[in-house]
């Protein structure tokens, strides 16, 4: 007999048909069943009506009729129908409690095993490919604790078994695993199920609703979801307990590591509602956005601005000459500033709010025991916001010289000739637009093909222009191959790989200085962690879940050292969630939702974002439509003279509900807190229309943009009745 060989294309042709063909088989199922009234027959009153017929095949033929059961109750639940937990109150019913809790048992997970087959048979590969990255951490937490988070998901029913069985189909979870946890973790839910079916299978009238049985019955099936989250909190306590010495009493109910955005928030939070807290920090109140990010940065860049004016000057009529640059001043001037906003981040502001400010390196020496020096305490919960610090490339020759980064950059006394910045994210074309301004030859090398890679293309195309216009050299699709030290002819040499239209090139670049802004790092050595289990994502940030709780239940995470947005108000957003999980998260819990969070580069032009932008849409395969509005348009921004940049609203096709906003020019920070608001509260274009906005202001752009939106909505076809009736007003034809 010939063998038949098929190539690649072929093989995944004959597997796609083999898929559809299984679709096909499924929908058939799933139609049959409802066409032929099946689901009619799974009630209450029907198997009533047949309750004695039944009874007697029961006592004739046990065996057939309790496979019969078994089997229609695998069937609809590895086809997801409707009914399981109708056929578990009937099995109680009609079977009785142990029989019924047997056949259930074992049905409901026979079922629920062959859906998630079925997933995995017809999902799993198409999105992997699509999903790699999303799909590669969630097997990496399912490897590690699977078995016990499927094991809470099938005790507490928070959401339906046939969402779980298809998701954990998507997943590298042994299906042996999956069995029996499932078996396991709903055995109790089963239980009160075919109880109280049980109890209504043996009504005889409407009296006996109010039987005791029924009614501990129905409790039961109400309370169950409580009960079974404090058991499941029970055995994550213990489980800890049998690792570690969990203290009788505590110190503390928390104690936050770290004093920057999130750390800060998380202990004012904490204090306000009178609970007892520390907050340790081995380094300056305040963290990296007071002492070496948001308020330097800031004040460096309103600096290089007044430069910009000054040279700009001469187009409104004024003459002011060039500028003369003292960057001792400058710089005395960022130092001015931090110092006015460190009050706010001091210890003496927190200790009056009730928080226990302590200073030195914090330690776990298990889940509840945290030593700060000399001193240990206890607390009940633990909130880990040890931010991140920049990181440095491992580049052959980079430890031949003093690298700058946004950590140490503010020690400068003196101004570079040369500057080479290497990356091209914000803080990037931030810093090297503002040295540039100030005076240093600024030569800023980006590996990717386009500066601020999260941003459209179009919006980094504005960015790049300011640059240029300001006189940074950008060198896109360049990488950095090592540094030479002393290898110029007066200074230090960059030799670079730049590829053009596909062709590789080789090129140096002298510089003074090196400023590395080529991202940031979690700050986790040293906190303890990694010896009590707490790991790490690919990126080295802490892993945690959506309401911040790590691997151990009562260790939370915030701020920078969990990402993914490393940003002061994402941080202090974070800060939020993790306190009130921690404090009360036995009644309440919230996952922290990053829809309507908003981000500013705070380069010239500004890019401001609220949402998704045509990039993350597009990556997410979400459908839009696109409006924009063009600052040239804008009054005000004609009249100071910043009439450039963009708006650009996605909304939901044929909608006014905002799915993100870009903007892009002169204020855009500013200008975005409305759509940030209407995306938080639900407000679409239409009211945003509707609002009045102040004559001239740049905030009428967003109106602006709304009537935009409006115009391409127009009811064309009532537009066409109305002009016939004013033609007809008019005694016109």
């Amino acid at each position: 007999m010939p063998l038949i060989y098929l190539v690649p294309n072929e093989e995944a042709q004959l597997k796609n048909t083999r898929k559809w063909l299984l679709v096909g088989i499924l929908v058939a199922l799933v139609v049959a069943f409802f066409l032929s009234g099946a689901n009619d027959a799974f009630t209450l009153e029907s198997i009533k009506a047949q309750q004695a017929q039944f009874q007697l095949w029961w006592q004739e033929s046990p065996w057939t009729v309790a496979g019969g059961f078994l089997l229609i109750y695998v069937v609809m639940a590895a086809l997801s129908l409707p009914g399981a937990a109708l056929l578990t109150l009937l099995a109680g019913a009609l079977f009785g409690f142990w029989t019924g809790l047997v056949l259930v048992s074992f049905a409901s997970t026979i079922g629920a095993t062959l859906a998630t087959i079925l997933a995995r048979t017809l999902l799993r590969d198409s999105l992997e490919k699509r999903f790699s990255q999303q799909l590669k951490r969630i097997n990496a937490g399912v490897k590690r604790e699977g078995a016990f988070y499927l094991f809470t998901l099938r005790l507490i029913p928070i959401f339906p078994f046939f969402v779980i069985n298809l998701v954990m189909g998507l997943t590298r979870m042994r299906l042996r695993t999956f069995y029996w946890v499932s078996q396991l973790g709903m055995l109790p839910g089963t239980a009160v199920f075919v109880n109280a079916g049980r109890e209504l299978g043996g009504l005889s009238s409407l009296s006996g609703i109010l039987s005791p049985g029924l009614l501990v019955s129905f409790v039961l099936i109400g309370v169950f979801p409580w009960l079974a989250r404090a058991l499941v909190g029970l055995l994550k306590r213990r489980r800890l307990a049998r690792q570690y010495d969990r203290p009788a009493t505590f110190d503390r109910d928390i104690v936050v590591i770290g004093a920057g955005s999130a750390g800060l928030v998380a202990s004012y939070i904490a204090a306000a509602v009178r609970a007892r807290v520390t907050l340790v920090e081995r380094g300056r109140m305040g963290g990296d956005c007071l002492n070496t990010g948001c308020v330097p940065s800031k004040a460096l860049i309103r600096a290089a601005k007044s430069v910009k004016e000054i040279q700009q000057a001469s187009r409104f009529g004024v003459e002011a000459g060039e500028p003369r640059v003292d960057f001792a001043r400058v710089m005395g001037h960022v130092q001015t500033a931090i110092r006015d906003v460190e009050p706010h981040d001091s210890p003496e502001r927190y200790r009056s709010l009730g928080v226990d400010v302590v200073e030195g390196e914090a330690r776990l020496m298990s889940p509840w025991r945290v030593r700060i020096g000399d001193q240990e305490l206890t607390t009940r919960h633990v909130i880990i916001a040890s931010g991140a610090r920049p990181r440095v490339p491992d580049l052959p020759g980079i430890n031949d010289i003093a690298v700058l980064t946004s950590d140490n950059l503010w020690q400068l006394d003196a101004l570079p000739r040369r500057l080479v910045v290497l990356g091209g994210g914000p803080i990037g074309c931030e810093l090297g637009q503002s040295f540039a301004r100030l005076g240093s030859t600024v030569s800023l090398v980006e590996m990717g093909s386009q500066l601020l890679p999260r941003e459209d293309s179009d919006v980094a195309e504005w960015v790049l222009k300011g640059l240029g216009d300001d006189g940074v050299q950008v060198q896109l699709s360049t990488r950095a191959l090592r540094v030479v030290a002393g290898g110029g002819s007066d200074g230090h040499l960059l030799e670079v790989e730049v590829v053009e239209d596909g062709e590789a090139r080789m090129m140096s670049i002298e510089f003074d200085e090196l400023l590395v802004a080529i991202g940031r790092q979690a700050n986790v050595e040293g906190l303890g962690l990694e010896e009590l289990g707490v790991g790490t994502r690919d990126n080295g940030t802490l892993d945690v879940d959506g309401a911040l709780q790590s691997v151990l239940p009562n260790v939370w995470a915030c701020g920078d050292v969990v990402g993914p947005f490393q940003l002061t108000h994402a941080s202090a957003h974070q800060a939020w969630h993790a306190t009130v999980n921690a404090l009360f998260g036995e009644f309440k819990r919230f996952s922290v939702n990053y829809r309507a969070l908003p981000a500013v580069t705070f380069s010239d032009p500004e890019v401001a974002r609220v949402g998704l932008n045509e990039t993350e849409a597009l990556q997410q395969g979400v459908t839009y439509e696109v409006t924009r509005y063009e600052l040239s348009e804008l009054d005000r921004a004609i009249a100071d003279g910043n009439a450039h940049g963009v708006i650009k609203v996605l909304t939901v096709p044929g909608k006014d509900r905002i799915l993100g906003a870009t903007i892009v020019g002169t204020g855009a920070g500013e200008m975005l807190a409305e759509f940030t608001l209407a995306m938080t509260r639900g407000i679409g274009l239409n009211k945003l229309l509707g609002t009045i906005h102040p004559y001239p202001t740049y905030s009428e752009s967003v109106k602006a943009t709304a009537g935009v939106w409006k115009n391409a909505h127009k009811p064309e076809r009532l537009l066409g009745y109305l002009a016939r009736y004013f033609a007809w007003r008019r005694g016109g034809n």
